[in-house]
């Protein structure tokens, strides 16, 4: 799983100063552009922030995917092409962020999470996407392009429902609800693991089983740091009126946030049903351990007499009694036997087998 690691970078740079904190997890930056209206739609590919600028001159809504942030020139030309605040071209670099909103007085920045599940390992690793919702354009940027937007793409290329008809505003939140709804697509992935983890721990409590539950435990709570914010996030987005926001939009994003609570809530469903899981396996083990002594201790009881018996009959003492007796040894073993199933007959009586 990927580990939270905060801010990382040099220490004592001035503020708004660009280093780029992740790893380069793509060859070559880019921007995909999609720019449309309600008749038309283009799609390009820029290697520069003026070829961007270029789409701006047409009252269309233009949509620039930045993918790979490596690339900190290409960043900080957006930043002047644009006229981004320092301290947001900043925050886009540092990609452990929080989800987090910003209002400047010419766009608004939002900062959200992905989450990614791998089947094979079953992990799930989380990617910082970066919002810049302008007058008339929509800027994301992200490291990879592995993300939930295809759909949003499709919608814009078939011209389905209202996503053409409207302004970026309802783009970006077309591409926050896609993200929130990625999230359902995830935890229902886990809900199964967790079903399966359960019923593991109640009936195989193997050391491999405590590690798995020990390892969920660690992801939820990362997925908890990923979600949490992006509440107030959403709710901020629709409640503070930035004049960039249309009230018709604001709408939809009360959806959205309606969809990050039951999100979050689910994750702290989740994360009780794990640390009860816990719980669950140390009280399989110990029951697995009594019964495991209980049947030792059966034996043992079961031979503590016949043991008596033995002991008494192989002490060298002259006048015993019982060693003339022709038939001794057979009633020995006789009398040991009898001693075992009366006993074993208790025992079933008592419900102790």
């Amino acid at each position: 799983m990927k580990k939270w690691r905060g801010r990382t970078g040099p220490v004592g740079l001035p503020p708004g100063t660009l280093v780029y904190s992740g790893e380069k997890r793509v060859e070559t930056a880019r921007i995909r552009i999609m720019d449309y209206d309600e008749g038309a739609l283009r799609e390009a590919t820029a290697g520069s922030p003026e070829e961007c600028l270029a789409f701006l001159e047409t009252p269309s809504v233009t949509w620039m995917n930045v993918v790979g942030l490596h690339d900190v020139k290409l960043i900080e030309g957006l930043g002047r092409a644009f006229d981004l605040h320092p301290l947001l071209l900043e925050d886009v670099l540092n990609t452990e962020q929080r989800p987090k909103l910003d209002d400047f007085e010419s766009s608004v920045f939002l900062i959200l999470r992905t989450l990614h599940y791998d089947e094979a390992t079953s992990e799930i690793s989380s990617e910082q996407i970066s919002l810049v919702l302008g007058p008339d354009y929509l800027m994301t940027f992200q490291e990879i392009e592995e993300d939930p937007f295809e759909p949003i793409r499709e919608r814009l290329r078939a011209s389905k429902g209202r996503i053409r008809k409207l302004g970026p505003d309802y783009l970006a939140y077309a591409l926050i609800d896609a993200i929130v709804d990625h999230y359902f697509v995830v935890l229902e992935k886990i809900g199964d693991g967790i079903e399966e983890l359960g019923e593991a721990a109640v009936n195989d409590p193997s050391p491999e089983t405590l590690h798995t539950i020990q390892t969920l435990k660690r992801e939820l709570s990362y997925m908890r740091r990923s979600i949490w914010p992006l509440r107030e996030v959403v709710s901020a987005f629709q409640r503070d009126g930035s004049a960039l926001v249309q009230e018709s939009t604001g709408v939809y994003l009360r959806d959205v946030y309606d969809h990050t609570i039951q999100v979050v809530e689910t994750i702290e469903a989740f994360r009780d049903m794990v640390s009860g899981m816990f719980d669950t396996y140390l009280s399989s083990v110990s029951n697995r351990m009594n019964e495991v002594m209980k049947v030792l201790t059966i034996i043992a009881t079961i031979f503590i007499p016949v043991t008596f018996i033995a002991g008494i009959y192989g002490m060298n003492f002259r006048n015993m009694p019982e060693l003339e007796w022709p038939w001794a040894y057979y009633g020995t073993l006789g009398l040991m036997a009898v001693v075992c199933v009366v006993m074993i007959l208790y025992f079933r009586k008592k419900r102790w087998l």
